[in-house]
């Protein structure tokens, strides 16, 4: 298959398809952060859990590594990227559709993840918060929903400047479409849509969809330190069904 042309925008899953021979360097690029958040979702697992859904599962590496540390023995993994799914074991469930999808299936699941900003991938933001409501009628009662997203705020990051130029834009002219961003694989020459978050975006989403944030985590995403300021890193949440 050619590659995409310079400054051609692929779909999500089209993306995702091209990266896939590429996504385990990738992935390498961001492993202490990638690996800090999997510890934080194993500790906050509740006990005696079984069952594990992956939404957005890409290679099904990180959901396998969570299961294994969490003694969790059965495990769901959905994405629709064909290329991401020819790497799954054989000993998985698999769920071949989109997440926007979600509302066709039945199942009943201890622990559900949505993780390295999956939820940015999905449009328009009331598709991202049925995302979340379809992952609450999914869980098992007492289960958790772990999602953590790029935050749009995160000036060790992002740098100062733009990240005060994007605090200055969502005050006078916030919309649902200001953190829509180009996410780029520079060495694969692949590009698509995305979104980045604030936490109060978040919070909104989790409102519309009835579910409650129990708690959340500023993850730095160079080297996966917990910080205590929202600008020092991604946002790690820990979500359970219901609101209150």
């Amino acid at each position: 298959m050619d590659g995409p042309r310079s400054g051609m925008m692929l779909d999500p899953v089209g993306a995702y398809d091209r990266i896939a021979s590429s996504f385990a360097r990738i992935s390498e690029q961001r492993r202490p952060y990638l690996e800090a958040v999997e510890r934080l979702i194993v500790s906050d697992i509740p006990p005696h859990s079984r069952s594990l859904l992956d939404v957005g599962a890409g290679d099904g590496v990180r959901a396998l590594r969570i299961a294994q540390a969490a003694g969790l023995r059965e495990v769901t993994l959905l994405d629709p990227s064909a290329s991401m799914r020819g790497n799954w074991p054989a000993s998985v469930t698999a769920w071949a559709i989109r997440a926007e999808d979600l509302q066709s299936q039945r199942g009943s699941f201890d622990a559900i993840t949505c993780l390295w900003n999956v939820l940015g991938h999905i449009f328009p933001a009331g598709a991202r918060s049925e995302v979340l409501r379809q992952c609450a009628r999914l869980l098992a009662p007492g289960g958790r929903i772990f999602v953590d997203v790029n935050h749009r705020y995160n000036a060790r990051h992002y740098g100062v400047v733009t990240t005060a130029w994007r605090f200055v834009g969502d005050r006078v002219a916030p919309g649902e479409t200001n953190g829509d961003v180009v996410v780029k694989w520079h060495a694969e020459g692949v590009q698509t849509a995305g979104h980045v978050f604030t936490g109060r975006e978040f919070s909104r989403l989790c409102r519309d969809a009835a579910v409650t944030i129990e708690r959340r985590v500023i993850v730095d995403y160079a080297t996966g330190a917990v910080h205590r300021w929202s600008f020092q890193g991604n946002l790690l949440y820990v979500l359970r069904a219901g609101c209150g």
